[in-house]
């Protein structure tokens, strides 16, 4: 009553006496508000607790002070845009900036930094954070300004002002550059694309035409442009994976079959890298015909000696087939475990392991008809009678030695180890070969030699230990976390303590994360494709 007869301090010192009373003040703070007595019925909402309102009078009374003292409690963007507007009005930019920010008004910001601060680089980053269209606008028109149309392109595409970024790309000789910024756009049109397309298509570019009628989902014109598509190595191999992409996507198996006949070279006798035909099939899910391809592949790169990445071929597809938990066809284990197997020899020779590595060049020299030259079969048969020397497996030596000294290997055996395996076949052996070392099978039980991926007894195919090379052992098992190929665990645990990495995907792994597994199943599932 004292507020509303005039005497406005009376009423204010008595309301601040029952400042416990919150009600009670915010009824005065709005009578002294509707009485214009702004400075009074501020101090009356902020002991209310009513911040952002008490904030938002001494704005209008632009007492500084106050606001500053009350801005880290405000909540209310409308009164963070208010103090904005009102900082940038007195030339506080910095002040104003920090306030558009906390209102969320993201276009001032951006106005503010290029018109007041000219910081682009804040503008830019502040644009691509809080992808404010209006905001990318006039970051845009900053750049054109700046004679910038890289940047320009960029940041119009940003602001879906696709047109103008057309024209300006267009104009500058960047449409390459627009269309891939629009490649990276979630809200483009098909008809962006296709405009893009039908300029490269004037001017006979074939690979950037085929690219952008793949993305405005022309798939026939995609495919018809990135089939002629000539230049140097790299635009081929562009133009090939956009029409794997172009295939996979239309679902046409038309569309299929004209790059396979290109891939295969039957378009115009020049067939392509095996790798293209490959990702085809997995692009299209076509498992089985993407195994037989990284066989061919495999025995590609075993033809130049490179035995791990044909392995590793295999092993990609393997891995690519279990997560999907699909079977592993008989050839693609088979190429993966003969490579492994190999490759693990050298392993155990350098750790002193010659009964392993022997073990593992005997199963190999059975399969030596898998490697596809002469001198590599050669080179390995020498290997399995030196290591079957060095593990005192002497008819084993015996036997590969006679075979090497066949007509079509003997001239080709290293000068250095003619005398030696031309003594091994001189000397026969006596008496029985020393008996294997066998362990159960993963699948019955039944002892098996360990070097063995085929039990005699139930004719399971068993996986191998990627440690060792041997069958798995139903009672020690485990996988590499990375690749979840299996092996022995006590086998692995000492690698991984060795070398640290893991012997099958290289990955390195701590020995400490192996855990040991009790369901031999998903590993034995795996293994029955043919």
């Amino acid at each position: 009553m004292s507020i509303r007869c005039g005497d406005v301090m009376r009423g204010v010192t008595l309301a601040m006496k029952y400042s416990a009373n919150i009600d009670l003040l915010r009824d005065c703070a709005q009578l002294l508000e509707e009485e214009k007595q702004y400075s009074h019925a501020a101090a009356l909402y902020d002991h209310a607790g009513n911040t952002d309102k008490a904030a938002s009078l001494y704005i209008k009374l632009k007492s500084w002070l106050k606001v500053e003292a009350l801005i880290p409690k405000i909540n209310s963007p409308s009164v963070h845009l208010q103090y904005a507007k009102a900082k940038e009005a007195e030339g506080r930019y910095q002040d104003a900036l920090k306030s558009y920010l906390k209102a969320q008004d993201y276009e001032s910001a951006v106005r503010i930094n290029l018109e007041k601060l000219d910081d682009i680089d804040e503008a830019v980053q502040l644009v691509q954070e809080s992808k404010s269209v209006q905001g990318a606008k006039m970051v845009a028109n900053y750049f054109q300004n700046s004679d910038d149309p890289t940047s320009a392109i960029k940041f119009l595409v940003m602001s879906l002002c696709f047109d103008e970024a057309f024209q300006l790309a267009r104009k500058n000789g960047k449409l390459d550059l627009y269309g891939d910024i629009l490649i990276q756009t979630s809200q483009v049109r098909p008809e962006d694309f296709k405009s893009l397309a039908l300029h490269f298509e004037g001017e006979k570019n074939h690979l950037y035409a085929g690219k952008f009628y793949f993305h405005s989902g022309d798939y026939n014109k995609a495919m018809s442009h990135l089939l002629k598509s000539g230049g140097t190595e790299e635009e081929e191999n562009e133009a090939i994976t956009i029409a794997i992409d172009t295939a996979a996507a239309s679902d046409d198996e038309k569309l299929s079959r004209r790059l396979i006949e290109f891939l295969l070279g039957e378009t115009d006798g020049n067939p392509r890298d095996p790798r293209h035909l490959f990702r085809l099939y997995m692009a299209k899910k076509q498992f089985t015909e993407a195994a037989k391809t990284a066989v061919i592949i495999s025995v590609s790169e075993m033809s130049g000696g490179r035995y791990r990445a044909a392995r590793d071929v295999a092993r990609g597809l393997c891995a690519a087939l279990r997560a999907r938990s699909l079977p592993v066809p008989r050839d693609l284990r088979r190429t993966v475990a003969v490579l492994h197997a190999y490759i693990l020899v050298r392993t155990h020779v350098r750790n002193g392991r010659h009964d392993l590595a022997a073990r593992l060049l005997l199963r190999t020299a059975s399969d030596v008809s898998f490697f596809p030259t002469q001198q590599h079969q050669v080179s390995i048969l020498t290997s399995t009678v030196i290591e079957c020397g060095r593990a005192g497996l002497k008819h084993q030596a015996y036997h590969w030695a006679r075979v090497l000294m066949q007509p079509e290997y003997r001239s080709q055996i290293d000068s250095k180890y003619t005398k030696k395996i031309e003594s091994v076949v001189r000397h026969t052996p006596r008496g029985a070969p020393a008996p294997e070392p066998s362990t159960p099978c993963a699948a019955c039980g039944a002892q098996l030699a360990a070097h063995e991926l085929r039990c005699t007894h139930c004719e399971t195919e068993l996986p191998f230990c990627i440690a060792t090379g041997l069958h798995i052992v139903k009672e020690d098992l485990t996988a590499c976390p990375e690749c979840d190929f299996p092996a022995i665990m006590t086998e692995l645990v000492e690698v991984l303590r060795e070398e640290g990495k893991c012997p099958m995907c290289g990955e390195s792994v701590d020995y400490r994360r192996l855990v040991k597994i009790d369901d031999v199943t998903p590993y034995m599932d795996l293994h029955t494709g043919d």
